[in-house]
């Protein structure tokens, strides 16, 4: 291997992140394993190439493969979502998000976006992020009896804040968002509507989930989670914005494109359409409900009651432990979660009173159902004794032995 040779130090960081990744259960809702194929076009040679512009119209000569692959790119988002206009250009989620905003809004203008703790997402309002720093934010809550979007509340604080935008989507919200009457609500107030649906964009793409497509002016998410494929990011609009998007995402916020990236991009929309696809996100959302039942019979909260996705928020407050503690018990188990604010909590967002779990990691693996229950009685185990070493010794071997059974990127070699 030439990377071996080449640069011993990154060559072994990479291999021990394999084995990382082999033997760690992966339960971050935002994280996902690619295929080969994937991995394959990510680390091809169309990296070497620039190509600022778009297909047809490059700043660069030599272009006309780098034209054919983000056409085909394109073309795949734009069939796979029913989209009028597709961009696959944008680096990360959140410069999806920016290219909406500056298209669009000027800074000072007031917008509308869920809140980090009640399920948003930093670019969708946060103070430390550029979305709360240029632009008037008006958090949505959700409400303290069932943590559910109110929609009568979001009606009246739209007419009140008159904002210029709304955003819709979140991090961590795990029911369903209703599309319509966002766009109801934009309507009555004259604003355009941002549906970001980087965490629910593969059971979109399988018709597991509501799409925002008929009633959003824009729809942006990531190529990375329940998308499985490479990191990056997806702006979809209605004709009408098209050279308005464009325009943002390059020159406005991007320079060149990363060719191989959107190559990958290709690769995964392509996947996505197959019928393997669609029965690989119903096993991610099945399995989400397995695991979020077992976890309620051993008594755990489950944040807003269900969840109609992938993923689901646990309230650790009646156990005593923060997020961050539960998420390094768990962790020294070969369990890996995240820590996650909850609506409400009292505690900051670098220790917050939960943690979020999600199954599209371990559903690629192959796990079912019963896998799942097996997964939360482990869960159970490590939070109920507080991380004790003899415990967390137990858990740690039976990931170990349900792991092997589920082996990751077998045909990898480092």
């Amino acid at each position: 291997m030439n990377l071996k040779k080449t640069d011993i130090e990154i060559y072994e960081a990479i291999k021990q992140e394999l084995e990382r990744q082999r033997n760690s259960l992966e339960l971050i809702a935002s994280e996902n394993f690619p295929s080969l194929a994937v991995l394959e076009a990510q680390g091809s040679i169309m990296g070497n190439k620039y190509a600022e512009g778009y297909p047809s119209k490059r700043y660069y000569g030599g272009c006309q493969y780098m034209d054919v692959v983000e056409t085909i790119a394109i073309e795949r988002a734009k069939l796979l979502f029913h989209a009028e206009h597709a961009n696959v250009q944008p680096h990360s989620g959140t410069q999806a998000n920016m290219a909406v905003y500056f298209a669009v809004l000027n800074p000072g203008d007031t917008i509308m976006g869920m809140h980090l703790s009640h399920g948003g997402h930093l670019s969708h309002g946060h103070p430390l992020s550029f979305s709360g720093k240029y632009y008037k934010v008006v958090p949505i809550n959700v409400r303290k009896s069932d943590q559910l979007i109110d929609y009568k509340e979001l009606r009246k604080l739209a007419r009140k804040h008159k904002p210029k935008l709304i955003v819709a989507g979140s991090s961590s919200y795990s029911r369903i968002i209703d599309w319509e009457k966002f766009r109801e609500v934009c309507d009555e107030v004259n604003a355009y509507l941002l549906a970001d649906v980087a965490h629910y964009a593969g059971l979109i793409a399988a018709g597991l989930y509501p799409s925002p497509v008929p009633y959003a002016d824009f729809v942006t998410f990531t190529t990375h989670k329940t998308m499985r494929g490479p990191r990056g990011a997806i702006i979809l609009c209605k004709r009408k914005y098209a050279a308005l998007i464009d325009k943002m995402v390059f020159p406005g916020i991007q320079g060149g494109p990363m060719m191989h990236t959107i190559a990958a991009k290709a690769v995964a929309l392509k996947e996505a359409m197959s019928e393997e696809f669609r029965l690989y996100q119903a096993k991610v959302l099945s399995n989400a409900r397995k695991l979020a039942e077992t976890l309620a019979k051993k008594g755990y909260r489950i944040v807003s009651g269900w969840t109609d996705c992938h993923m689901f928020l646990v309230d650790l407050t009646p156990l005593k432990i923060s997020g961050l503690e539960a998420q390094n018990m768990l962790e020294s188990a070969g369990i890996t979660v995240n820590k996650n604010s909850i609506p409400y909590d009292k505690k900051p967002p670098a220790e917050t009173s939960g943690i979020r779990i999600g199954t599209p990691a371990v559903t690629t693996r192959g796990m079912k159902e019963s896998e799942m229950v097996i997964i939360g009685e482990l869960i159970d185990k490590v939070l109920k004794s507080r991380g004790e070493k003899r415990i967390v010794s137990y858990v740690k071997s039976k990931v170990k032995s349900l792991l092997d059974r589920f082996p990751l990127y077998p045909d990898l070699k480092y």
